[in-house]
This record gives structure tokens, sequence and C-alpha cells, in this order.
């Protein structure tokens, strides 16, 4: 198999037992554009075969989630899982929709966030979760994300949440920005769930769970082809496909970018990279 397949991850497993279980289930060779938190669900793009090859290309890809923001309790990790370190109260007044619409709709931009003490990032070659685990201080930087929309899509008041879908930058934490919306609300909070809806192109209609896969169920497989159908494309000779994947690269008057290429008999051969009026293969189908 070659291509992409989406799989709509369940609660409770990481993107690392998606990735295994897709690679017993396929018997081939697999990878990720990204992981997704193990108590998050929802869309995880898995490359297959010569599908792997790709991920340069996606992991940019803007991300859409659907979230519920949990008021009144801040916790270590920012999520359900951690342990509760503050409770304050959440004004019954905050809790109306055009007070929530306001507040949501002030992130929409470009913002700084600050990365949560709980991720992977890294700090002097350690994952910052491995200094809070160990009650470690060390210095975390703010990161500049974007956030394109978000919107309410319920308020659940006598619960004291907010659901709401957000579409955002790659490296943005939803984590955050539940925390950074509840301080805006004059509280505390943690995100409670968390959907990913959409990476790029890939959305949750296309997504399978991994035991539909098992049963062989709805199985569509995107193949690079597909995955780059907005690019133009090159057609060329027999004889100046073999030269370029021989390696050879040739002139081509095209402005810079990715192109599908094709031999005369319309066969998609790979996909090739313009630099500088020069033509030479990426990624071979």
């Amino acid at each position: 198999m070659d291509g992409i397949i989406v799989i709509n991850k369940e609660k409770g497993c990481t993107s690392h037992d998606v990735v295994y279980k897709v690679k017993k289930l396929t018997n081939s060779k697999v990878g990720h554009t990204g992981t997704l938190d193990p108590n998050a669900t929802g869309v995880l793009p898995i490359l297959l075969g010569k599908g792997t090859k790709i991920s340069k290309y996606l992991i940019e890809h803007d991300k859409e989630y659907e979230v519920v923001l949990q008021l009144g309790v801040k916790t270590t990790t920012a999520d359900e899982e951690g342990e509760i370190i503050e409770e304050k109260e959440v004004l019954k007044e905050s809790l109306e929709q055009l007070k929530i619409e306001r507040i949501l709709k002030s992130f929409i931009g470009k913002i700084e966030q600050m990365p949560p003490k709980y991720s992977a990032i890294k700090v002097n070659g350690r994952k910052l979760y491995e200094y809070a685990r160990k009650g470690q201080e060390v210095e975390i930087k703010p990161r500049e994300v974007e956030i394109y929309n978000i919107e309410i899509t319920n308020i659940q008041k006598e619960k004291k949440q907010i659901e709401f879908k957000v579409s955002c930058s790659k490296g943005t934490y939803i984590r955050t920005l539940c925390e950074d919306i509840a301080e805006k609300m004059r509280t505390v909070g943690y995100m409670k769930e968390l959907k990913r809806t959409k990476v790029g192109d890939f959305n949750i209609e296309q997504a399978i769970t991994l035991g539909q896969l098992q049963e062989k169920e709805n199985i569509k497989i995107i193949t690079i082809e597909e995955m780059f159908k907005d690019k133009e494309e090159i057609i060329l000779e027999d004889s100046k496909i073999t030269l370029l994947l021989n390696g050879v690269k040739m002139n081509m008057k095209k402005p810079n970018g990715i192109y599908r290429i094709y031999n005369k008999q319309n066969k998609f051969i790979g996909l090739g990279i313009v630099q500088n009026k020069i033509l030479k293969i990426d990624i071979r189908s």
C-alpha cells in the first residue's frame, strides 16, 4: 500500500500505538505527520509505503478542533489527566453568550502562546514534560501561532463548560488556549475534551477507525497523485523521464514549486521540484 489513510483515533491510545497497529494490519512501511495527545480523538493521517516520503510537505498543515473547556478548575497538565491545583469561582454573568463570543474573538489572529509544561517541546535537549515530572523549573519561551477562526457551539452553564470550534496554525496548543480563555473570563480552566476534525485537506468524514481497518471496511487510500491534485502537471517525453528518474536535473521554465510529473501516456511518474528554473525528481510514484 502506498499513500495516505486517515485514521479516526480513539481516546486512550497514543499516536505511536496507531502507527504500530496500522503497520501490523497493512504490512507496510508506516509514518505519521504529527502526534495527537492520548486523550484526544479524531483525525490522524497515516502515511503508507512511498507515502512516507511526503511527510515533509504535510507537517505545516493547519488544524481544526472541537473543544470542551471546563471552567473553575486548573490542573497541572491543563487537561483532565492532571492533578487539581486550583479552584476558582465562575461568575454567572461570565457565562453569557455575547461575553464569551467577544472573548473568543479576541484570540483571532497571530498570538503568542506559552507551551504547557507537560509538552514534548525540547529545551536543552530534554522534553518539557521530563522537567515537569521531576519538579524542575526551566525557562520556556512563548511561540507565535495563529488562530484563524473560533466560535461557540454550546454553553453548559450548570456544568460550567464551553464547547467551541477552532481553526488554527500548526503548533497551536489547545490546552494553553483553554487556560488563556478562562483567564480572560476571570477564572481558571482546563481542556476537558479535544477532537481534531481536520488536518490540512484531511477531514473527519474521510477517517476510519482501527476496527474498520481491521475488518477492511470503507478503506480509502489517498494516493500521492490525489494528494497533490491541485499542483500543476508537467508532461515529458519518455527519454526525459528516464533521465529525470536517474537523477539528472533539467532546465524548466516554470515558477519555483512542486509539480506532478507525467509521461506522454498520462502515467503519473511522481513529484518534481522546480527551483531557479531547474527541475529534479523528488518523490517517485
